[in-house]
């Protein structure tokens, strides 16, 4: 309850908020979503331009294969997003890194809105490839920036914000996607180049919002710029305490360059914190709940639901996710994180192998169906109350400021690159194994939930330097006392 009066009196933190997460992970989880409603519309208008160009229609196995390329420039332009957030963050700074990635988001919509009237489907290319960057950029910095900028007694909330707008963004983008709305055959240029919006609100209200205080005061060694940037964020407390801590931070990092990614790998003072990011964000999109998106529709008709009423159904999917990411936030500082991430894989293991059940049941018995379309809500509630929120703030709480952007780097590329894979291997998957499709899902949430449990330590209320100390103990279990600490001195290098 103190904490939430806290959150209340910092409204420039609230703000902040909202100002970086509509304009960063709210776009991630809307373009996600959007691309689902014109599907046919843009097949369609892919014939008809290669049609007009050629006097010959486009073979369907062509057209599959440009949509398919469509589809999976965006997570490919994520996996480029990602390799650039760090250098960028580091370069620019969390909050105009944040800005400067709208410039991809124009780009895109401009190319999004006048394609039908250029008749060029390469556009559309294009711009998911734009909008794919600019997701991998704001999913890596906006955790940073809020993460840095929180008071550790909600830190985790405010940085499991991130997930909430990204449910946020999946629910939009599934109702603006809607028949009536712009889901229809003419209106789907306008659709795609409705990312602009978002963008749009941000570049108009983030520029009035402050720094992370750790950036400028660690990184650029500018310590009034901090003390302007924390006053602002908390309001009238007294900063003495925090100020003294950052100030310990700045003195743990003196004479250190920023990290580069492979870099990571090769420290020991790094090995669990590595292991745990990699093991973990490969957990998140491993486990199966994108697949359970993709295989809704289906299951939603199996169990009678009409096809014009499906779209709505699946709106009820994204409302789910949002709903529990909201509940993860307000409950995270009180349960903790390993917690959230046990329980999240534990019911998902649950729930994905009754949904097995379900499947291979679904002809002996007419209830059926009706079961795997609960078990496909359970398992995404499950999900977004645990690994979908936790998991993005582990680069954040786990490596100091000099490892925290090569930290996100690894996340990002390895998160792209998952997403992908799966999203080309999922229909092998559907057609090899059949009703047992979810069993390599299962096994998944049952080695994310057991390494939580045994190796993954708990960062709950904790300053980021009581992590590290924790942290250098477990990397080194025989040496009785931390590291050693240099004298403060501002740092002269963050370069990659």
């Amino acid at each position: 309850m103190r904490a939430l009066q806290r959150l209340i009196q910092g409204r420039v933190l609230l703000l902040t908020i909202c100002a970086a997460g509509i304009g960063g992970t709210f776009q991630f989880g809307y373009n996600l979503s959007i691309i689902n409603a014109p599907t046919l519309h843009i097949q369609e208008f892919t014939n008809q331009t290669w049609q007009a160009r050629t006097g010959q229609p486009l073979p369907d196995r062509l057209v599959l294969l440009v949509w398919s390329l469509i589809v999976s420039l965006y997570p490919l332009g994520g996996l480029f997003g990602a390799l650039l957030a760090g250098p960028l963050a580091i370069m620019l700074g969390r909050k105009k890194s944040l800005l400067m990635n709208n410039i991809f988001v124009v780009a895109a919509a401009v190319l999004f809105g006048f394609s039908h009237r250029a008749g060029s489907f390469e556009m559309i290319m294009l711009g998911r490839l734009l909008m794919g960057v600019s997701a991998g950029v704001s999913m890596n910095i906006q955790p940073m920036y809020l993460g840095e900028s929180a008071p550790k007694e909600f830190r985790g909330a405010v940085a499991m914000t991130s997930a909430t707008f990204t449910a946020l963004g999946i629910v939009m983008g599934q109702v603006v996607g809607l028949r009536e709305l712009l889901g229809g055959p003419q209106a789907w240029p306008l659709l795609l180049a409705s990312c602009l919006v978002p963008g749009v609100l941000q570049l108009a209200s983030l520029p009035l919002l402050p720094e992370s205080p750790r950036y400028l005061l660690i990184d650029r060694g500018d310590t009034e710029g901090c003390l302007k940037a924390l006053q602002r964020l908390r309001g009238t407390e007294d900063l003495a305490s925090e100020l003294a801590e950052l100030e310990e931070e700045r003195a743990a990092c003196q004479g250190l360059r920023a990290h580069r990614p492979w870099e990571l790998f090769r420290d020991g003072t790094l090995r669990r914190q590595v292991m745990s990011l990699v093991v973990l964000s490969s957990a998140m999109e491993l486990c199966g709940n994108d697949s359970m998106y993709a295989y809704a529709s289906s299951v939603f008709r199996e169990a009678g639901v009409p096809q014009e009423k499906v779209q709505y159904a699946i709106i009820g999917t994204g409302c789910c996710e949002l709903f529990t990411a909201f509940v993860s936030c307000m409950i995270i500082e009180r349960v903790g994180r390993r917690v959230l991430l046990i329980g999240g894989y534990c019911l998902m293991t649950c729930w994905g192998s009754i949904f097995t059940v379900a499947l291979g049941l679904q002809s002996s018995f007419p209830w059926t169906p009706y079961l795997a379309m609960a078990c496909i809500f359970a398992f995404i509630l499950s999900f977004g109350i645990g690994p979908a929120g936790v998991t993005g703030i582990l680069a954040t709480e786990l490596f100091d400021q000099m490892a925290r952007p090569a930290a996100y780097m690894v996340f990002g590329a390895l998160m792209w690159t998952m997403l992908f894979l799966v999203g080309l291997g999922f229909p092998f998957i559907m057609e090899g194994l059949s009703y047992f499709l979810y069993v390599p899902f299962l096994v998944v949430c049952v080695c994310g939930a057991i390494y939580t449990g045994f190796f993954l330590p708990e960062t709950k209320g904790k300053t980021f330097l009581e992590i590290s100390e924790e942290l250098h103990r477990l990397n080194f279990p025989r040496r009785s006392q931390g590291p050693t600490w240099r004298g403060p001195k501002v740092i002269q290098s963050t370069e990659l």
